[in-house]
């Protein structure tokens, strides 16, 4: 089982940003994902990236986040600019051989971290 580990969250007032990155035990899977989840609320989908750098973006977020990914390191990075009060939540890295990747469906994800904080104030 590939294990994924998070970092960079942390608090910002609305317009900053942060860096989230994902490291993985080994890249086994072809697609791998960013979802987030705010108290009370569902994960969603946040970003995905193919192994040949195809990206697919939540609306929410088009235009301001990056998602990336450094195969040599096994890292997945989400550059995280002008941020909102809603952008708050954890945010979690996952992985898995996903068809419809694009979809940013969680259920398809197999694999995921434990997630890093991002707080966003106004």
């Amino acid at each position: 089982q590939v294990q994924l580990v998070e970092s960079g969250g942390g608090s910002v007032q609305s317009g900053g940003s942060l860096r989230l990155a994902c490291v993985a035990s080994e890249y086994t899977y072809s697609k791998m994902g960013w979802f987030r989840q705010a108290p009370g609320q569902e994960r969603e989908g946040v970003a995905a990236i193919a192994t040949d750098g195809s990206t697919s973006y939540a609306d929410s977020v088009k235009g301001r986040f990056t998602i990336s990914q450094d195969t040599a390191k096994r890292t997945l990075y989400l550059q995280m600019n002008s941020l909102k009060p809603e952008d708050t939540g954890m945010y979690f890295c996952a992985t898995g051989n996903v068809r419809r990747w694009w979809l940013l469906r969680a259920a398809d994800f197999s694999s995921w971290g434990r997630g890093t904080q991002v707080i966003v104030s106004s």
